[in-house]
């Protein structure tokens, strides 16, 4: 299978992951917000609503191991992959298992080569402590970093996310620029061929 065809198959298949995902999660965001009363006038507790609704710290927040099994580090919160943390080369995908992940849950393998979760946090060299709110908007808007720059890779869910009203987006934004600074580079993504080696 030539390289654009197996790129615009994992796109059509991670689009409809991400479907998926924003669909349960938007049943859960309306049936919540019923049984609540969904903050909706205060954009930070909106913000807040949906990051944790959405599940962003499952990716975003790595994971330690900690007294019960594996548990999200929240004194990393919505950091990313943790810059110190080197890893051998992924696995190749194989048969029917198309992704690999680490046990961190921050850095997946697959046909794309491997992506690593951003730091969300409002630190202004290594996270959006330099990003404006449009920008925000436009990475989710258009897949692409900063709006303009390297496509966003899976497994983010920003094809489900894009849906999502600018009300909504720009709530995200306001929520994670009131969360702990953490400073932490995240690396670059690895191509496909750089990802097994």
């Amino acid at each position: 299978m030539k390289r654009g065809n197996v790129r615009a198959g994992v796109r059509w298949r991670a689009a409809i992951v991400a479907a998926a995902a924003y669909a349960a999660a938007g049943w859960l965001l309306a049936d919540e917000g019923a049984q609540a009363g969904a903050p909706a006038t205060d954009p930070v507790r909106r913000g807040e609503y949906i990051v944790k609704g959405m599940g962003c710290g499952d990716c975003h927040t790595p994971y330690k191991m900690g007294a019960n099994g594996p548990e999200p580090d929240l004194t990393r919160m919505l950091s990313g992959h943790p810059e110190g943390m080197k890893l051998p080369p992924a696995p190749p995908p194989s048969g029917p298992w198309m992704a690999s992940v680490a046990a961190t849950m921050t850095a997946w393998a697959g046909p794309w080569g491997v992506s690593y979760t951003a730091n969300l946090t409002p630190d202004p060299e290594t996270g959006l402590g330099r990003w404006t709110e449009q920008q925000f908007v436009d990475t989710l808007r258009s897949g692409r970093h900063l709006g303009r720059g390297r496509e966003i890779l899976p497994p983010m869910p920003w094809p489900a996310i894009r849906n999502m009203t600018d009300e909504d987006l720009k709530a995200i934004f306001a929520y994670l620029r009131t969360i702990p600074a953490v400073t932490n580079r995240v690396p670059d993504p690895l191509p496909p061929a750089d990802a097994t080696k």
